[in-house]
């Protein structure tokens, strides 16, 4: 049986939701922890995938093996490979499809630091910025030009040739311009700034602009305090600023599940499962729905 205080919740979460002119989610790796896809943690779908450099490098996670120093780029590029097809292969999380059921009738925009694709699987790609990257595209790691390159096909080709950790010398990849080492178009020291880089900040700018004098509804949804500067901070800002704007945040971890003492009454803090949440935020949805037709 739900709480009183969490079926509040939920109730204030759809009222917020059917009341807004425009809503902007943002949403980060706790919306993919919630989906099952923990990039931190030494859990069942980093054993299916990557069980093999786990047994032979001591690495526990996903991102453990991002960063670590391979001591050959057959065998770095084996892991890649491995990583790129992980993110094309596995299912779209359940709370990414129960936040689009939510929306889809809504006026709404995300902005996303994840990587791993799933909202761009779910949601048009209109309507979200990936402004940390995508792990399916390749950039040049100088970069010696302004090109991204889709990677997951290929990546699953190379996986097929991975015996034991490594990759054949031919097929790591190389700049189709300068020849020199590629990488993974994600946030690092040489992430490439360019061309989808900055459309990607200018769809969310026109969708602000375009938004600020309305009701705004600011949903935040697994944002942690790793990078605080992109989503949370300004969440907390335009909340602030904006007459008409509302702030809800859903982490089940109360560190990063913060509402500032200025927003105490522009703003709910959900200390709960995102995919919990998100679930009876729907059926309360569709049943308001169904109720509405009768």
């Amino acid at each position: 049986m739900l709480s009183q205080q969490y079926q509040d919740n939920i109730e204030t979460i759809l009222q917020k939701i059917e009341e807004a002119d425009a809503i902007v989610v943002g949403g980060a790796a706790g919306m993919s922890a919630a989906s099952g896809y923990n990039w931190y943690v030494d859990d069942e779908n980093f054993r299916k995938y990557f069980n093999a450099f786990a047994q032979k490098y001591g690495i526990d996670s996903i991102f453990g093996g991002f960063y670590y120093r391979f001591r050959t780029e057959e065998e770095r590029w084996a892991y890649l490979a491995t990583l790129i097809n992980f993110v094309a292969e596995v299912p779209i999380g359940q709370p990414y499809k129960d936040l689009y059921e939510i929306l889809k009738d809504k006026n709404y925009y995300i902005l996303t630091t994840n990587q791993d694709t799933q909202f761009l699987q779910v949601f048009p790609e209109e309507k979200v910025s990936a402004i940390q990257g995508n792990w399916t595209y390749l950039q040049c790691s100088e970069p010696c030009h302004d090109g991204i390159y889709p990677y997951a096909e290929q990546a699953k080709e190379l996986c097929t040739h991975i015996e034991g950790t490594k990759i054949p010398s031919s097929m790591v990849p190389k700049c189709p311009e300068c020849g020199g080492p590629m990488e993974l178009w994600v946030r690092s020291f040489v992430f490439l700034e360019g061309a989808k880089f900055r459309d990607e900040h200018k769809k969310y700018r026109e969708f602000l602009v375009e938004n600020q004098e309305k009701k705004v509804l600011f949903l935040e949804l697994g944002v942690g305090m790793m990078t605080p500067m992109f989503i949370k901070e300004p969440f907390w800002n335009m909340t602030y600023n904006w007459p008409d704007a509302y702030y809800i945040t859903i982490n089940p971890n109360p560190e990063h599940n913060l509402l500032p003492e200025e927003l105490k009454d522009k703003g709910l803090a959900v200390h709960k499962d995102i995919a919990q949440v998100l679930h009876h935020v729907l059926a309360e949805q569709q049943s308001g729905s169904k109720q509405g037709s009768i």
